[in-house]
């Protein structure tokens, strides 16, 4: 069976000193590897063509066969790195924490534990027919957000 940590630092080593990092690698069964990559201005097909090529120099056919897919994490995935959450600061993204609660809102800040949403709320002013919006920051803790991902509107 092909090792997880050892594709991650071989990755790694491959994206040393470039604009690119990890976001994810999964091993499935029949050593079906999935390499993830992101970067704040995209991701070019020729970057993952390299690295898939990188990738394939330090593994050996001979001794297991494998099926290997470089990619971007793609637009509507969850986030799974902090370098995610903070290339999407400014855009309007969608919560899920883990006790139901959904909501949408600018992503505002992130650190290593925790990140901010900005939510607008319509509420009612008291002697006024119309309802007011106010702006909420909102900060949860990443092990109580069950996925944050980048919100398309058209």
């Amino acid at each position: 069976m092909i090792n997880k940590e050892f594709i991650e630092k071989t990755v790694i080593e491959k994206l040393q000193n470039t604009d690119y990092y990890l976001v994810d690698v999964t091993i499935g069964k029949d050593n079906d590897i999935t390499v993830e990559v992101d970067n704040n201005n995209g991701v070019s097909i020729d970057d993952c063509v390299m690295l898939s090529n990188y990738i394939e120099e330090n593994l050996d056919r001979e001794k297991e066969d494998y099926s290997l897919e470089v990619g971007s994490s793609g637009i509507t995935s969850p986030f799974k790195t902090l370098k995610q959450y903070r290339k999407n600061i400014g855009n309007e993204v969608e919560m899920l924490l883990k006790n139901g609660t959904k909501l949408s809102g600018i992503l505002k800040d992130a650190d290593e534990n925790a990140a901010t949403v900005t939510v607008e709320r319509k509420v009612e002013k008291e002697g006024s027919k119309r309802k007011e919006t106010l702006l909420s920051h909102l900060t949860f803790k990443y092990e109580d957000i069950k996925y944050t991902k980048y919100l398309i509107r058209f």
